[in-house]
């Protein structure tokens, strides 16, 4: 598994958004840009922490800071996801794993005594440079958006 620190470079990546779109760290270098990992667009966790992060859309475009869901799931899953949830921000599907692999969020997770591979939620804050600001590994949704919206203005 890749651990990604803190002041360190993000790892370079490139991926199709929901609406088809291509997605690059590159791409972003103008703004800041928060990445949330998470495991399953649907699900009721994931839902939560979506509907959080839209929620404060607007103040995180103050900040100058663009947001971006990133889960395993197909392209075609995300933006029914985005759509029926009403999102306004982008989905990005990493079906073959390689970003979360380099962002060492693909982790062996265990369920009731069964081991199988998933993601780990966790969110990333990369700054103007494209260097990580600030990690939350194994998140907890409640109050978490707003915690990442203040490290983004104070950025």
């Amino acid at each position: 598994m890749t651990e990604i620190a803190a002041g360190a470079p993000a790892p370079d990546f490139t991926l199709t958004t929901d609406s088809g779109d291509v997605l690059s760290l590159a791409a972003c270098r103008s703004r800041k840009l928060a990445l949330f990992f998470y495991p399953k667009a649907g699900t009721s966790g994931c839902t939560l922490e979506a509907h959080d992060f839209n929620r404060l859309k607007a103040d995180f475009d103050a900040a100058d800071t663009r947001i971006v869901g990133i889960s395993p799931d197909p392209d075609k899953a995300l933006a029914a996801f985005r759509s029926k949830q009403g999102l306004t921000f982008d989905l990005a599907g990493d079906e073959a794993h390689a970003m979360l692999e380099a962002y060492g969020v693909w982790v062996e997770k265990s369920m009731y005594g069964r081991k199988y591979m998933g993601v780990e939620r966790t969110t990333v804050l990369i700054d103007r440079d494209g260097r990580i600001a600030r990690i939350w590994p194994k998140v907890k949704v409640a109050g978490h958006a707003d915690e990442v919206l203040a490290a983004a203005r104070a950025l």
